[in-house]
């Protein structure tokens, strides 16, 4: 049976390439890495090192639901955003979703004004890196030499 390859597969309203392998396809969703790639093929029972655009209608909208539901694909200690403060559920968020709840939650630490938010609104270092020499920020003037006179 021959079967046509897509170019580009939309997975996690995310556009894929159709010519890469399954799991390393995933992994260039933002939210999503190769170890999870790996676990979803495994759970839905898809080659991993198949070509996703070859694979079937059917399987590519198993393979898009299960990255949007990881929640209830993968156990609590899987997923990158458990007890979420404003709903408290464990969820796995992907794309523009994560980057966005990142910005809130340094947002609340800001308004909040904790260290780390205090840290993040001065542009320091938040997790207890050292500052001494590293982390400055600006252009460095440097030693200049004098101009020379005009001798007499």
């Amino acid at each position: 049976m021959s079967q046509e390859l897509r170019a580009i597969v939309r997975v996690g309203d995310t556009d894929l390439e159709g010519n890469k392998q399954v799991a390393y396809a995933l992994a260039k969703i933002r939210g999503i890495g190769i170890a999870s790639a790996y676990a979803i093929c495994w759970k839905l029972g898809i080659d991993p090192h198949a070509v996703l655009g070859a694979l079937p209608e059917e399987q590519i909208n198993k393979l898009d639901w299960a990255v949007r539901n990881l929640h209830e694909v993968a156990p609590a200690w899987f997923l990158n955003r458990r007890k979420d403060p404003e709903t408290g559920r464990d969820m796995h968020l992907i794309g523009s979703e994560l980057v966005l709840a990142a910005k809130r939650d340094v947002d609340l630490m800001k308004k909040l004004k904790s260290w780390k938010g205090i840290r993040h609104s001065l542009g320091l270092k938040v997790r207890g890196q050292r500052t001494v020499t590293t982390g400055r920020l600006g252009a460095v003037a440097g030693v200049t030499k004098k101009k020379a006179t005009p001798g007499k």
